[in-house]
């Protein structure tokens, strides 16, 4: 078995990474204390993301993107996620529901949101509506040749780096008919309630919208009536290997904050990693990394080999679960390791500490995850994780 990545695959880490360090990381401190990226950078930030060969990373040449292999989009996503502040999201993804959107639907939305002159948000969770879908109060009715949207939405992601917003509702109130709506902005009847703050800062914000009768044109729904679920699904095991990616590349980065600081820092003679309660952590650190790391890519290449689509959806849980909370605990010695300084806004440790909690809540809280991977043991057995060889459907 050959686990090297190919030479294209380490030309395109290598550059993500040269892409993290010379334009992401200088605006660290300042979208910390801004609270969100300025928008007098956002322009310039999308210029640089086309100049330096991102643009579209998760969409086939045909749709405008670059038609990256998962595999060589995880070389890209793990090095992004060194950045503090989720910058890494000024590389864009347009959602992979467009995808199955129709030819007109491709051309309007998708290829130009490939090349960064749109972009999408995603309207899902609810306030009473978050791991379970099927509580979604947002509705969609008929009227005429147009439908109309009804509901409030939280947790809406880059609304205000955003020009349309693809809304799950259920059609006639029926959970059975869950439907995807693409709402172009600015509409009549969508208000934005606000966007609170969180325990991270981010590049953008993360909005509260209210539709009342809001119209869409027919031609503006995603794929058919009742399928708004299984396109969601497609969604959401791309936004966990993202996840796990950013996770496995956040970890890195705190490990080689606090590895080199060890090395630096003297207490009572030499340097604290000769001290046996540093450098268990530290040894501790890079065993969960390489463990985290070595899963990411097994599933990752499981998905370029055309794997069942719901063992990839299995995989996708556990790896999410796995890398989310792995990098918990790296970074929480990380910090340790640095001490005091590990606690200072400057520092990117401390930065990295409060963005990645929240990777164990969005895109299905861990668990959720769990449910899913205990629902997969019991339908199919201990095969589908622990058999090397791959469990069938």
């Amino acid at each position: 078995m050959d686990f090297s990545l190919t030479p294209r695959q380490q030309e395109l880490a290598a550059r993500a990474r040269a892409f993290v360090d010379e334009v992401l990381l200088p605006l660290e401190q300042v979208t910390d204390d801004h609270g969100e990226l300025p928008m007098e950078l956002r322009e310039g930030i999308r210029q640089k993301v086309r100049d330096w060969g991102f643009a579209g990373i998760n969409h086939s040449k045909e749709n405008g993107g670059l038609g990256l292999s998962m595999l060589e989009q995880t070389a890209i996503e793990e090095q992004l996620g060194r950045v503090t502040n989720g910058l890494w999201s000024c590389v864009w993804r347009p959602p992979v529901s467009l995808k199955f959107g129709t030819e007109a639907q491709r051309e309007r939305w998708l290829r130009p949101s490939c090349r960064g002159h749109r972009r999408g948000a995603f309207a899902i969770s609810e306030e009473g509506a978050g791991s379970d879908p099927r509580q979604v109060r947002t509705r969609a009715v008929k009227h005429g040749g147009e439908w109309l949207l009804t509901g409030v939405k939280w947790f809406v992601t880059s609304y205000n780096a955003s020009d349309f917003v693809i809304v799950h509702a259920h059609v006639d109130d029926d959970p059975d008919r869950p439907t995807l709506f693409i709402v172009d902005k600015p509409v009549v009847n969508m208000a934005h309630l606000r966007s609170p703050k969180f325990m991270h800062n981010f590049a953008f914000d993360h909005a509260e919208l209210e539709f009342n009768e809001t119209p869409v044109p027919e031609e503006a729904m995603l794929g058919g009536i009742g399928q708004g679920f299984e396109l969601t699904k497609d969604w959401f095991v791309e936004a966990r290997l993202q996840i796990a990616s950013h996770a496995v590349g956040a970890a890195c980065r705190a490990a080689e904050v606090a590895n080199d600081y060890a090395a630096g820092r003297q207490q009572f003679g030499r340097p604290i990693r000769d001290f046996q309660s540093i450098e268990f952590m530290l040894a501790d650190m890079a065993v969960e990394i390489f463990a985290a790391k070595s899963m990411l890519y097994r599933v990752a290449w499981e998905i370029d080999q055309g794997l069942d689509r719901k063992l990839v959806h299995a995989h996708a849980s556990a790896l999410k679960l796995h890398c989310s909370e792995m990098a918990g605990r790296v970074i929480d010695k990380a910090l340790q390791i640095l001490g005091g300084r590990g606690y200072m806004r400057e520092n990117p440790v401390e930065r990295l500490y409060r963005d990645i909690r929240v990777d164990r809540i969005w895109e299905g809280t861990s668990e959720i995850q769990r449910v899913i991977i205990a629902g997969q043991i019991k339908k199919r057995g201990l095969g589908v994780f622990a058999d090397i060889g791959g469990a069938s459907s």
